[in-house]
């Protein structure tokens, strides 16, 4: 891993017309190419966290934030999210909200052309992602004639046009079927393991989580509770289930046989718990 990409000091934040912080203090440092999860019980404060990182809260949102917040270089709460042009991309959970234009070469194209470059490099650039992500059939038809996930992927191509240094997702399959789910999950994978980006993201698919990520951080109340890599936040049994974050299905099977005896390490995949059983 290379220096910090997102470096958040003591931040606190809260909304017009909300009378208590909705994020107390937290503190965060995410290194360049690395891969966060935030998890957490809804509320907690994991969509806000993202929304600060973006220089959405309070640039665009109303509110008031506190603290100090570095992203890819930039003084987010100084500049804002115009600072942060070409250097960050967001993916929400609804593509309805990010796909908009006539065609997926015209969504491709936007923000690229937003950064005012030139014809030629707007094209290149459409037509290198769309090649990357398979969309290369896809690139004059109408984005609404497509399929959630088919939306979603032309989401996420669409920010990778701009080339950007920190990609954050905010429950990017929430609100796809398993089809959909899979696809997304699939090129989120594919993007950390052969683009290098920095990737933040809220994320309540735990088993693939856990597959993926270098680090998590659970939140609760406004806070990150937890830090560390999955083994081993979910190998702090109590704490994990205090907190109301859902472990891995394997993990909960080795709480239990720990309950009762069976001194065991507690494994996050599949994978390692065929090594646990199998005395590995």
């Amino acid at each position: 891993m290379g220096n910090a990409a997102v470096t958040v000091r003591n931040l606190w934040a809260k909304y017009v017309g909300s009378g208590d912080w909705v994020l107390r203090g937290v503190n965060l440092e995410v290194r360049e190419g690395e891969m966060l999860f935030l998890m957490g019980p809804s509320g907690c404060g994991k969509s806000t966290l993202l929304k600060v990182l973006a220089g959405l809260l309070p640039w665009v949102i109303p509110g008031t934030v506190e603290g100090e917040v570095l992203v890819a270089g930039v003084d987010v709460l100084r500049y804002g999210y115009k600072g942060l042009a070409g250097k960050v991309g967001v993916v929400y959970q609804n593509p309805e909200v990010q796909v908009v234009t006539r065609s997926v070469f015209e969504e491709l194209a936007m923000a690229p052309e937003n950064l005012g470059l030139p014809k030629e490099e707007v094209r290149a650039r459409v037509e290198s992602v769309a090649k990357a992500l398979g969309l290369e059939d896809y690139l004059f038809k109408d984005p609404q004639s497509l399929s959630g996930g088919e939306k979603q992927l032309v989401a996420i191509a669409s920010v990778l046009a701009m080339r950007p240094r920190v990609l954050l997702l905010d429950e990017p399959t929430s609100m796809l079927d398993h089809l959909g789910t899979r696809l997304v999950l699939d090129l989120i994978t594919q993007l950390k393991r052969e683009y290098g980006l920095t990737i933040v993201a809220a994320e309540h698919r735990v088993e693939w989580a856990v597959e993926v990520a270098d680090r998590v951080a659970v939140m609760s109340d406004g806070a990150v509770v937890l830090e560390g890599s999955p083994s081993e936040v979910f190998s702090r049994v109590e704490e994990v289930q205090k907190y109301g974050v859902r472990p891995p299905g394997v993990s909960e099977v080795a709480y239990n046989l720990v309950r009762m005896g069976f001194p065991i390490r507690i494994p996050v995949r599949l994978s390692e718990m065929e090594e646990v059983l199998g005395g590995g």
